[in-house]
């Protein structure tokens, strides 16, 4: 049974990971750094622009890296200086290397929009939305290094409304995945991981 919050890094990048990160500060976990990707041109004008999460992380007064390469030897070094006991990962954009995945002490975590095994990889809710599916959901699942494969920790199914579109359908899974992410967390913390 582990007192106190958990000492993690968070992974993400679109507006689906922002609800995961302020779940997580909201729990009074201890995010020590954010990682996303770099800013990139963005919109009709392809002005250069943070990421979502680049700009939540950033009101909070986090510590965001950006690297451009994640196998880097310095990012790798101030990582591990860190000392993550968890590292979270909700649409990074990135496959994760094994440096990356060696990290922290007891694991690492991943918000996923559908239920897996279904819609791994890239672009979930849309799949499950172009092929008419009547539901899709969220998993909390361990990260492995063959994408989205990893154990499984928790899932939620998430009906799909006929009045569902991307975007609304987005939210509605982020929303749920930060309070599955907060759940895992707890279970962790009372020693119930599955």
């Amino acid at each position: 049974m582990k007192k106190g919050p958990w000492r993690l890094i968070f992974l993400g990048t679109p507006d689906f990971a922002v609800p995961s990160l302020e779940a997580l500060l909201a729990a009074g976990e201890e995010v020590i750094a954010v990682i996303t990707r770099p800013d990139r041109p963005r919109g009709r004008g392809q002005q250069v622009s943070p990421s979502p999460v680049k700009d939540a992380a950033r009101a909070r007064g986090l510590t965001v890296l950006q690297p451009v390469r994640l196998k880097d030897p310095e990012l790798l070094k101030t990582l591990a200086a860190l000392q993550p006991e968890l590292m979270v990962v909700a649409a990074y954009g990135r496959i994760l290397t094994p440096e990356i995945l060696a990290l922290p002490a007891v694991g690492f975590l991943n918000v996923h929009a559908s239920l897996l095994p279904r819609y791994r990889g890239a672009a979930p809710i849309n799949w499950a939305l172009i092929r008419g599916e009547p539901e899709t959901g969220v998993t909390i699942m361990w990260v492995t290094l063959e994408v989205d494969t990893g154990p499984i920790f928790l899932q939620e199914r998430v009906p799909i409304l006929p009045e569902d579109n991307a975007g609304a359908l987005t939210a509605k899974l982020a929303d749920r995945g930060a309070a599955l992410l907060v759940q895992a967390l707890e279970m962790l913390r009372r020693g119930e991981a599955r």
